[in-house]
């Protein structure tokens, strides 16, 4: 990330944004914990896979400041499909967890969709089960997927406007790119889904008011790619030649055509996690109606 960045006016700061909600969030937790209840979580780990062991350390770490109660789940890479649905099941059925989240990816032997789908909706905290999808996109009340959800929240703490822009998701996968859309139509957006298979995409990315970008792929939109003034939402976390964290979008190189960008790191990846605390904390807060 460039020094240009210091006197940047222009930066959506997810740490910020994310300790301002947490604040909300803490005093939610110190109310249900005055009726007697903890909100609790379990995250279940399969394998040893470095980058899920670190997010799986940052939301228990996140968990323990605000005083919601945090279980580990480590199960070897060679554990079963029918053995973790197993553990999902004696999960399902635990009073003090609230909330169940299986670490993605799942070793290849294992189904996903099936995991995904063993979970208890009113558990469902990560908003992947089906039944939590079909209510998103039916507009219902129900757990939203954390990472499309925070990015919401950081549009709202920074004053876009949402209505009528016309918002490009770069992405389609099932656990952001879908979801984004979906919630930015649910705002008034005109939304537009691009992908790998999109001829000319700055063609298309270049009509974005709002530019969501998750792909995977190192700083592949620059400023071609980008409309001037354009709100920019970087949603990858990858690693560049120089063993730098970067995002899929090149920071540098669109900073002055720009709006409005989020940084990598220290831009969505701290609102993925806040989302899940308050998706946890509204799911103990079921057990007072």
């Amino acid at each position: 990330m460039s020094s240009k960045l210091i006197n940047s006016s222009k930066l959506i700061n997810g740490k910020e944004i994310g300790n301002a909600i947490r604040t909300s969030i803490q005093a939610e937790v110190n109310a249900l914990q005055e009726q007697g209840i903890t909100p609790g979580l379990a995250v279940i780990l399969v394998g040893e896979d470095p980058a899920s062991q670190k997010y799986v350390s940052n939301k228990q770490k996140s968990c323990a400041k605000l005083g919601i109660y945090s279980e580990l789940i480590k199960l070897p890479a060679e554990t079963t499909e029918q053995d973790l649905l197993a553990q999902i099941e004696k999960l399902n059925g635990e009073e003090a967890i609230d909330g169940i989240l299986v670490q993605l990816p799942l070793p290849k032997h294992i189904n996903e969709d099936a995991v995904i789908a063993a979970i208890a909706p009113e558990k469902d905290v990560d908003g992947f089960h089906p039944i939590s999808v079909g209510k998103m996109i039916l507009g219902q009340e129900t757990f939203l997927p954390c990472t499309p959800h925070g990015v919401m929240k950081m549009l709202e703490y920074s004053n876009v406007d949402i209505r009528g822009k016309h918002a490009v998701i770069v992405g389609r996968s099932h656990i952001v790119g879908v979801p984004m859309g979906q919630l930015l139509l649910q705002k008034d957006a005109t939304v537009t889904y691009a992908h790998s298979k999109t001829p000319d995409l700055a063609a298309i990315t270049k009509q974005a008011d709002i530019l969501v970008v998750a792909t995977g792929r190192a700083k592949m939109i620059k400023k071609e790619h980008v409309k001037e003034g354009a709100v920019i939402i970087d949603v990858g976390i990858n690693v560049d030649e120089n063993g730098k964290l970067c995002g899929d979008v090149d920071f540098d190189d669109v900073l002055d055509t720009v709006s409005q960008i989020t940084p990598v790191p220290g831009g969505v990846g701290p609102m993925t996690i806040t989302m899940l605390l308050e998706n946890t904390v509204q799911s103990a807060k079921q057990k007072l109606s």
